[in-house]
């Protein structure tokens, strides 16, 4: 195992630039995730440390080695794709010591490394098919038992998962969680899906127009999100944006919307009074009450363990998520309410979240 060091790593495409000056520490034996929406860099990354693109500038660390000329078969990693890249023409056990075979390693070894991959994945009978013989979900198990063999100092996942259909993805994010956590290899992992990240990493790093955004744990960035596009993009349902200006004229420091409703803020924040912001209200944190903000009912979800609804309120659209039947119906008026606490102000220039303290 080893660990990965990033330092001002960033790529250009002639004059466009697909990624900014990239830092980041992974240490040995952590799970990270990149995530981000399509386009903003992640993937990218991913083949430069696995040396599949070549780097623009900055250094790239594998253990204490910089691998920036090193080529991919000896950087000591193994890659699970989205396609699987499976040898069509190849039984399963072929396919997952292919590359054992490659580095003539002995008969005997290879068995054994082969029958231990599969003995962890659930592929013992299966170890005479072919690829088109297996299902989706089992290719993938081949593909990650093919990187297991290897036994490599750093796993890289690209989207392994993006290919299977909702009820497998789930099941095989709880596989690769569960395999992460009996091997402790340092492993990156790419996605465009934040419910995978929130699940299976133990640090994410957020990457938006080729630049890291924000790095931490899934509920550090859950409740204390950096900017605007992290509190959206972190949290399912998203979190919900209103533009207000802040009044502190009754003593106390509100937000004032769009159509003169008030609502509370936290305390302690450095605010202005008149200074306009934007509050981030989460779908799970508004509540349905009799004396709240009013908003009308837009379209209900019934999900049966909860009710998820969209309201308009001063003008914008916003979800409510509730445990629960909740007793909405479209068109009927509501009243909603939030505990100043759990309100998010960002500064609508910047995006940047306004905190009380540095973090």
């Amino acid at each position: 195992m080893a660990s990965v060091t990033l330092a001002k790593v960033r790529k250009d495409y002639g004059n466009f630039r697909v990624l900014e000056a990239v830092d980041l520490d992974i240490a040995d034996g952590e799970f990270v995730v990149l995530v981000g929406p399509s386009g903003c860099g992640k993937s990218t990354l991913l083949r430069m440390i696995a040396g599949l693109e070549e780097v623009s500038g900055g250094e790239i660390r594998i253990g204490e080695r910089v691998v920036n000329d090193v080529a991919p078969k000896d950087r000591d990693i193994a890659m699970v794709f989205q396609s699987y890249a499976l040898y069509p023409h190849m039984k399963v056990s072929s396919n997952m010591g292919f590359s054992l075979m490659l580095r003539k390693a002995g008969k005997s070894a290879i068995e054994a490394r082969v029958n231990g991959a599969a003995e962890r994945l659930g592929l013992q009978t299966l170890l005479e098919r072919l690829p088109r013989q297996l299902s989706g979900g089992q290719r993938q198990r081949v593909a990650m038992g093919r990187a297991i063999v290897r036994d490599p100092a750093v796993f890289l996942f690209d989207e392994p998962l993006s290919n299977l259909d909702a009820k497998l993805r789930v099941h095989m994010r709880a596989e690769i969680k569960a395999l992460h956590q009996q091997l402790k290899t340092t492993s990156v992992y790419v996605t465009h899906d934040q419910i995978e990240a929130m699940t299976m990493a133990d640090r994410i790093v957020v990457m938006h127009d080729g630049a890291v955004q924000q790095v931490g744990a899934p509920l550090d960035l859950y409740d204390r999100p950096a900017n605007i596009f992290v509190a959206g993009f972190i949290g399912s349902p998203g979190m919900n944006f209103l533009p207000a200006t802040v009044s502190m004229s009754t003593g106390k420091v509100e937000a004032v919307l769009a159509d003169g409703q008030k609502l509370a803020l936290p305390a302690g924040l450095p605010l202005e009074n008149d200074a306009a912001i934007t509050v981030g209200l989460r779908p799970e944190h508004i509540r349905l009450t009799d004396n709240g903000l009013k908003a009308l009912v837009e379209v209900v979800e019934p999900l049966g363990l909860s009710t998820q609804f969209y309201v308009t309120l001063a003008g914008q659209q916003v979800c409510v998520f509730a445990m629960g039947r909740a007793d909405v119906k479209s068109g009927e008026t509501v009243r909603l309410s939030a505990d100043p606490a759990s309100l998010h102000v960002f500064d609508p220039a910047s995006g940047r979240r306004i905190s009380a303290s540095p973090n």
